[in-house]
């Protein structure tokens, strides 16, 4: 991951939210506006798309309630103290198809209904580990799973709680993760080794 950094800015200052709203990125490519900072990643590798991949099988397959996904879903979440809100793209957005919230939604969508969201660690993972999983909490998306490549672990967050999560369960690859409700069934991770 290549991160452009720009000192934080305050809310009340709208110049790095315009510069990043008229960003071009070479195709590929994406960009988001996280606690401040433009960040820009590039594809994902194959490993990457291959832990998610086995990830959505299984939730959708095994799921207690029938689930839509987006990959690379823009979401609009609340900003930090003094930053401007956050344009954050999850690798995977997980929501009860029921509510339908991907039909008509804009490019850049609230958080409202999202069930979980999952990121496969790249070549930067402290955005991931740290600013990201804060994006999240603030947001109150209830669950966030963190596929950490570095570390061969997986963590779920969950119980959202102002700036952060208050639970948290990490397992190696390999050992199952409990998914709970609206999920309820255990995340098969021998696939990752």
């Amino acid at each position: 991951m290549t991160a452009m950094a720009h000192e934080p800015m305050s809310a009340q200052d709208d110049t790095l939210l315009e510069g990043f709203l008229a960003l071009e990125t070479p195709h590929g490519f994406r960009a988001e506006l996280i606690e401040g900072e433009i960040v820009v990643t590039p594809p994902p590798d194959g490993d990457h798309e291959d832990y998610l991949s086995a990830i959505l099988r299984q939730v959708l397959r095994e799921s207690a309630t029938d689930m839509d996904s987006s990959g690379h879903k823009g979401l609009l979440l609340p900003a930090g103290e003094n930053q401007p809100a956050n344009h954050v793209i999850p690798d995977a957005t997980l929501a009860p198809r029921a509510l339908r919230l991907f039909r008509g939604a804009p490019s850049w969508m609230p958080g409202d209904g999202v069930t979980m969201v999952v990121e496969v660690t790249s070549t930067n993972p402290r955005k991931d580990r740290g600013e990201k999983r804060h994006c999240y909490a603030r947001a109150g998306i209830p669950l966030y799973l963190l596929v950490d490549r570095d570390k061969s672990t997986l963590t779920l967050f969950s119980e959202p709680e102002n700036e952060d999560y208050s639970g948290s369960n990490t397992q190696p690859f390999g050992k199952p993760v409990p998914l709970p409700a609206p999920f309820s069934f255990d995340l098969d991770t021998s696939d990752f080794l």
